[in-house]
């Protein structure tokens, strides 16, 4: 697995892909925090607050993370080196955790600078340091795990196809129905007497439940579970390819 995780990263920073991913992510934020106009925009808006950070980064990740995974089973099923890895003394769910690690560590490091957009508000309140400290700590946590649900959804759509651009698609289809499409079957008439449960069976509730500041237990193993579920779905589909292979 370790090995698996080592070639990814190398991977992603021997290439621009790394690199890429950090800098869009800092950029398309910023944009919106000092450039442009609307109440996204700290300077307009008058309050010094992350909220805008919490309520983009969601959306970008939504493309950026299927923008990474898309190419990490798919490459290998079209050049054909994942025989290699089969043959190879790691098992399927080696080979899954390792790139998902991999994936993971991108979002994390993506995440680290945003220590600048703190500074930076906290410098500009009215009060310097007068931030909701467990909420903005809740928020980058979510953020970190609604994350990695997402590297999960698009290694599993990843694992489907030999095309990226498909893999792409795949991907971002599934994190947009986890991040909103729950939401919005709550709110169906039929549904009136499940809306609750159907909410807490998408990534948003949870999300908006650490970004209070509180870290339940119950979102924390929502969005493990999530991420193992997607994981484990992989595993068998690679486990199905190799019985196809060797049938």
């Amino acid at each position: 697995m370790f090995a698996i995780y080592r070639k990814e990263i190398s991977g992603f920073f021997s290439s621009l892909t790394g690199y890429i991913v950090i800098i869009v992510f800092l950029v398309v934020n910023s944009l919106f925090m000092w450039v442009f106009p609307g109440e996204l925009n700290i300077l307009d808006s008058g309050y010094a607050t992350l909220d805008t950070i919490f309520y983009i980064s969601p959306w970008v990740f939504l493309f950026l993370v299927p923008a990474v995974t898309m190419r990490m089973i798919a490459e290998e099923r079209k050049t054909g080196t994942i025989e290699l890895l089969f043959v190879r003394p790691v098992s399927e769910r080696g080979i899954v955790w390792g790139k998902f690690l991999a994936a993971v560590t991108l979002v994390l490091l993506a995440l680290v600078p945003g220590i600048i957009f703190y500074v930076s508000v906290s410098i500009l309140g009215e009060t310097p340091g007068n931030l909701d400290k467990g909420g903005i700590a809740g928020s980058f946590i979510g953020l970190f795990l609604l994350a990695s649900v997402y590297a999960a959804a698009g290694i599993f759509a990843s694992s489907l196809t030999d095309n990226q651009v498909i893999a792409f698609i795949l991907a971002v289809l599934a994190c947009f129905i986890l991040y909103m499409g729950f939401d919005s079957f709550a709110y169906l008439p039929g549904l009136k007497k499940l809306d609750e449960l159907v909410l807490r069976l998408g990534v948003n509730e949870h999300y908006r439940s650490l970004s209070r500041g509180v870290l339940d237990s119950r979102d924390i193993a929502y969005f493990l579970a999530a991420a193992a579920i997607f994981n484990e779905a992989t595993r068998l589909v690679l486990l199905s390819r190799k019985w196809r292979k060797t049938s």
